[in-house]
């Protein structure tokens, strides 16, 4: 399938306007960070309290934090889970050791007397993390991008050149700076699954990359006898990959815009956060990780 039948889109004569979008980009989500003293991280990176309850019934999670925003609670995360027949609910607040006890009992105080005998629950279990563990899971989630990255650098240079593999990582540095730019801007928390949101960016983004690479490899074997310039062919490559790159983007972005709308407020981070990665990957791959490698090999073939 073909949603572009040929294209003439001159990227590599574009890339000093790109490069100053992703600057400004980056920039202004840099300034949020720093304004607001950085990322704003969640229960998983700072420690608190998770509590199980049991509802007789099916309660209703607004009226959950409607009672809990009494006890300056209504950033809390209220979540249903297991089979719906079994009314579970997952309450997690981020709170200092020595008022968890205290917190507990203004908790239970509080449901009681917004849902009464109507809807009787039971509280199932407390669970406490503190901040070593917190601590340790930050340290993990900086490991884990840090080495995708550098594996993705190892890869590349294995499967086409040094070049490539710097513009493919440089371009992915660009993604997650922007993407996490982009949650401080939404005041977004980062949390386990945004770390899984940021990896699996990485993984689609690059992705897009290789098989613009691919193509740019088998047109320079085709083109470097006949003296064409490199803008040139990396254009034409660009050009040729264009149709199939925004097809799987435009898929995969109707389904996770499906999942940021209804998938409810747990996963708005998550979803959120692969919906700016998919828009950013999409467009580092064309305006960031080839015009990288035009400004590299440009001295090897002749210019126009």
């Amino acid at each position: 399938m073909q949603l572009f039948k040929e294209t003439h889109i001159d990227f590599i004569g574009l890339r000093k306007i790109a490069f100053i979008v992703s600057g400004i980009a980056i920039a202004a989500g840099l300034a949020s960070l720093i304004f607001k003293g950085g990322p704003k991280l969640g229960l998983d990176f700072t420690g608190g309290v998770e509590i199980h309850l049991k509802f007789d019934q099916s309660p209703s999670i607004a009226r959950i934090r409607s009672a809990l925003r009494e006890i300056d609670l209504e950033g809390a995360v209220i979540q249903q889970y297991g089979a719906k027949k079994e009314n579970l609910i997952l309450i997690r607040c981020g709170v200092e050791r020595a008022s968890q006890k205290e917190l507990i009992g203004k908790i239970d105080k509080v449901l009681k007397e917004e849902f009464d005998e109507e809807n009787a629950f039971v509280l199932q279990s407390i669970d406490m993390i503190g901040p070593k563990v917190s601590g340790e899971l930050r340290r993990k989630a900086i490991l884990a991008i840090a080495l995708s990255l550098l594996g993705m650098l190892i890869y590349i240079t294995w499967r086409f050149e040094l070049r490539f593999a710097v513009g493919a990582v440089a371009a992915l540095a660009h993604d997650i700076f922007v993407t996490t730019g982009a949650l401080s801007l939404g005041n977004f928390e980062f949390t386990l699954p945004v770390i899984a949101a940021l990896l699996t960016i990485i993984g689609y983004s690059l992705n897009d990359t290789i098989v613009i690479y691919d193509r740019l490899r088998e047109n320079l074997k085709t083109y470097r006898k006949r003296k064409t310039s490199l803008k040139h062919v990396l254009n034409l490559g660009i050009n040729q990959s264009l149709s199939r790159t925004v097809i799987t983007s435009l898929t995969t972005f109707f389904v996770v815009i499906m999942l940021f709308l209804k998938g409810g407020a747990v996963l708005h981070g998550f979803a959120f956060a692969l919906l700016i990665g998919i828009i950013v990957g999409t467009y580092s791959s064309s305006f960031i990780a080839t015009p990288i490698v035009y400004s590299w090999g440009k001295g090897g073939m002749r210019e126009k």
